[in-house]
């Protein structure tokens, strides 16, 4: 999968946005065209309108679904691409109902930025519930973020991992097919009441089991191997 970043924003308020989109759109045709294109799956993805240098950007979300869907290419739906506000997680479905295959870039949005290590916060949750809810677990390719160089590299890759895993697995644990029965019966009061017992339920405790099938530690334990390596086998390439 190739995923191609374009910068496409301008620092001021642009005359004449229908042409520079007319342009976008048919150099991705030729991108898809090329050798690169027919050999590997090119993604699209939408750049936020605002940020940074950019006022305004060809590449918007509106922009990048419509090709997608009209030329049944990958989308790519990046959950540091978007308002705080917004939920990157209801985008899902939309975005399903016209394309066939997903890229989902999860990160953690700091402003600006989405550059930074998952967390197991609500919006990782709510991805993960939303993939498990679709059934759209065979149609999206998960890319996650571990940009941040303030800490340990591995440590990032093993947080960050781990996490989107965790979500995952406390939204295959959701009583799908009871909270479904409810909502398609009307009765909204049964659905929160499941949606909410779920939050408190003892997952950790299958998380834990399931890692030591695994034979890897629970819990924090797995810190300790990545210091000894940090001491044994980065120190040292510092050094040299």
């Amino acid at each position: 999968m190739l995923d191609i970043g374009i910068d496409d924003g301008d620092r001021n308020m642009q005359a004449d946005r229908l042409t520079r989109r007319l342009r976008r759109r048919g150099s991705r045709a030729q991108i898809l065209a090329s050798a690169q294109g027919k050999h590997h799956q090119v993604p699209l993805q939408r750049k936020l309108f605002g940020v940074g240098p950019a006022s305004s950007a060809a590449g918007s979300n509106g922009f990048y679904l419509a090709y997608a869907a009209t030329h049944k290419t990958v989308l790519c739906l990046d959950a540091g691409h978007f308002h705080p506000t917004e939920s990157v997680a209801d985008k899902i479905s939309t975005a399903l109902c016209f394309v066939d295959e997903l890229l989902l870039h999860v990160s953690r949005p700091v402003r600006w930025d989405s550059d930074h290590v998952v967390l197991l916060d609500d919006a990782t949750v709510e991805i993960a519930h939303e993939l498990v809810r679709c059934g759209a677990l065979s149609k999206v390719n998960l890319g996650l973020d571990f940009f941040d160089a303030s800490i340990n590299r591995v440590a990032a890759w093993v947080i960050g991992t781990g996490n989107m895993r965790k979500g995952l697995l406390r939204a295959l644990l959701e009583p799908q097919a009871q909270l479904q029965q409810a909502e398609q019966q009307f009765d909204y009061t049964t659905r929160l009441a499941l949606m909410e017992e779920q939050k408190s339920m003892p997952w950790p405790a299958i998380w834990d089991y399931y890692c030591d099938t695994r034979g890897v530690p629970a819990g924090a334990e797995w810190l300790e191997c990545v210091r000894k390596y940090e001491t044994e086998i980065l120190y040292k390439r510092r050094e040299n």
